[in-house]
């Protein structure tokens, strides 16, 4: 189930619905769709088994908002050139598209910067949880320690997901709620202390 942090108010939210109705506050969209239906052998599954087991979502929030594809992205500690990927979006950056992503395994945290409401965010997926970043909302990602995530993705238009970043260096200010100094990779580490 996620978990939001809003670090400067030192406020922690848990309960699911607590959960759904401030992101919804923020204009993110989350649903919990649950992992239950994939069984045991998640990691065994090959991506058109996953697609197939969440057809009905995939298809509603296609038909709701204009989405023309899904696939299944599947990042591990050993996925080559790992560092160099996630320093694309651990920057703040916006998305000319929205980006949905219903995680199945793994964690992951989303900082979410609402500049309009001038709150910083973050939230912490895990498997089961759906999240929907609409298109330009400023934001930026890290995995969890164990540096494994894999989600279903929808899009409108696969180029719309490329990071337009903000220059802002917020993200600077913002330790990923998941991941400590220690155990991050000194390589990685860009957080101001």
């Amino acid at each position: 189930m996620a978990i939001v942090k809003v670090p400067d108010e030192s406020r922690t939210i848990t309960q699911p619905a607590e959960v759904k109705t401030f992101l919804t506050q923020h204009g993110i969209q989350f649903e919990p769709w649950g992992v239950e239906r994939l069984g045991d052998s998640t990691a065994k599954l090959g991506s058109e088994e996953i697609l197939k087991a969440y057809r009905p979502e995939i298809d509603r929030l296609k038909s709701d908002n204009g989405y023309v594809t899904a696939d299944i992205i599947n990042v591990t500690s050993a996925t080559p050139n790992l560092d160099a990927l996630l320093a694309k979006f651990d920057k703040e950056h916006r998305h000319a598209d929205d980006e949905v992503r219903f995680t199945i395994l793994g964690s992951g945290v989303f900082t979410i910067h609402d500049e309009k409401n001038k709150v910083v965010f973050e939230i912490q997926v895990s498997p089961g949880d759906l999240i929907n970043v609409p298109a330009y909302t400023a934001h930026w990602f890290d995995l969890c320690k164990e540096r494994t995530i894999q989600c279903i993705r929808l899009f409108k238009d696969p180029a719309g997901w490329s990071p337009i970043y903000t220059g802002t260096k917020v993200e600077e200010k913002y330790e990923p709620v998941c991941l400590g100094p220690a155990s991050l990779n000194p390589t990685l580490t860009r957080r101001a202390p």
